[in-house]
């Protein structure tokens, strides 16, 4: 599920990581289709049916993606032009991940373009609900990968690993994703 940002298709995209979830096929989600897999867990195994994302509906009961507090003033100010989380910034990662096995290490860094995020007071709750959160940033506060416990490969990235893959230097979730296609 490639990334993307606004409404268009989203409650469609929404039923196919559903689809794909429920039935064990390999999913990569990168940057809003990170975010889309987490409403769609929320919605269909955390039994939040209205969760949503703030930049769909931003008076949901349950913003399971919100607005990051440092982006809240871009948008009030209507400041787009170049002001979300742009660059490349570090991820810690979960030992007992798909990614780990991928990277074949403990840090990495990728390149982000992102003004919402998962949103910290459901973790805990997902985290119960077989969420495995496989990457952070190093302080633990960020979200940076999600996994589902289980799943042949269900994977979604915050970050655009396709910013860094090329044809004859794939990037290493690309790598993993097409192995568990076959």
């Amino acid at each position: 599920m490639p990334g993307g940002f606004g409404s268009r298709g989203i409650e469609g995209k929404i039923e196919a990581i559903k689809y794909v979830r429920e039935n064990n096929i390999p999913y990569f989600g990168l940057c809003y289709g990170m975010q889309l897999a987490t409403i769609e867990f929320a919605r269909n195994v955390c039994g939040l049916i209205d969760a949503n994302t703030e930049e769909i509906d931003p008076l949901t009961k349950n913003p399971v993606i919100h607005i990051m507090e440092s982006q809240k003033e871009n948008i009030t100010s209507k400041k787009f032009g170049g002001s979300m989380r742009l660059g490349a910034y570090p991820c810690k990662l979960n030992k007992e991940s798909i990614c780990f096995s991928a990277y074949n290490t403990e840090l990495i860094s990728e390149r982000h373009r992102h003004r919402y995020e998962f949103n910290n007071n459901y973790r805990e709750l997902f985290e119960k609900s077989g969420l495995l959160i496989a990457g952070t940033s190093p302080d633990n506060n960020l979200i940076e990968i999600i996994e589902l416990k289980g799943h042949k490969f269900f994977v979604g990235t915050q970050f655009h690993p396709e910013l860094k893959s090329r044809p004859l230097n794939p990037h290493p979730i690309f790598k993993k994703f097409i192995e568990n296609m076959i």
